[in-house]
């Protein structure tokens, strides 16, 4: 759905065998309005560290995964309220519970498409210097926090308020995810590809001082060590799908996450 561009970086449908799942979530910069198809959808507020969420056998979820810097414009209330929080739907939208029996009867396309609507209606504008730092940010772009206030016109205070407002962490933590982030796309590929493993490349290319440096960030974000989530994606990733949508923005493009359409996930 284009009109969703602004708001999405990705959606999906994700459909459980017979055997429920507990999935790891870690912080990405944005937030997910994810529904198990039958229940009421849920939005899982932007992560300062991972979190699990448990999807019932047989059960179906589709989800929307929000770009850095609209949650707090499409809430209507400041974003550092939900971080860390995943929260029913209906406590954020009203309009939402008229939705949950419509979603639950939808084929999962068509609930998918249902939620998208949903949200392209209740979005608000976004912060025009908070989306444009957050085209810094991205690990493609190679910047830091240090001369974002210059770069923007605007003064660090002022910088980190709108920050926490419209994305829920301020630039450094953003930043810090941003990075994490980055990372993660290098697992990926690695994965799609089938290519060789080198951590201590990707802590480079990524922004970090070193391998070391690599794995304190990301035990604290993702309670794993990077070789144990390099497993985990390996096997949750090759499933013979193309993930390369998901990942490729993070590596190639930073603007892509302001400017892009919403891929699958």
């Amino acid at each position: 759905m284009p009109v969703l561009a602004p708001l999405a970086s990705s959606v999906w449908v994700q459909q459980v065998g017979d055997r429920a799942v507990a999935q790891r979530h870690v912080p990405h910069g944005g937030a997910e309005v994810r529904c198990v198809l039958g229940e009421t959808p849920r939005l899982l507020g932007p992560l300062t560290t991972s979190m699990y969420h448990d999807i019932p056998a047989g059960g179906t979820v589709v989800g929307i995964r929000l770009r850095p810097g609209v949650l707090g414009g499409l809430v209507g209330m400041p974003a550092d309220e939900l971080v860390d929080q995943n929260v029913s739907g209906t406590d954020i939208w009203r309009d939402l519970a008229r939705l949950t029996e419509v979603l639950g009867e939808a084929t999962p396309q068509a609930a998918l498409a249902a939620l998208q609507s949903f949200l392209v209606r209740s979005a608000g504008e976004p912060d025009p210097v908070v989306n444009e730092a957050v085209v810094h940010l991205m690990p493609a772009a190679g910047r830091g926090t240090g001369t974002l206030p210059a770069l923007l016109s605007i003064s660090e205070r002022q910088l980190r308020r709108r920050c926490r407002a419209a994305v829920g962490v301020g630039p450094k933590e953003l930043h810090r995810i941003l990075r994490f982030q980055g990372f993660v796309a290098r697992v990926q590929a690695s994965v799609d590809e089938r290519s060789d493993v080198d951590l201590a490349r990707w802590a480079i290319e990524t922004g970090y001082h070193d391998q070391a440096h690599l794995s304190r960030e990301c035990r604290r974000l993702a309670g794993a060590t990077p070789g144990e989530l390099l497993a985990q994606y390996g096997s949750a990733c090759a499933c013979g799908h193309d993930h390369a949508a998901s990942y490729l923005p993070m590596i190639q493009d930073g603007r892509f996450v302001q400017e892009g359409r919403p891929v699958p996930a």
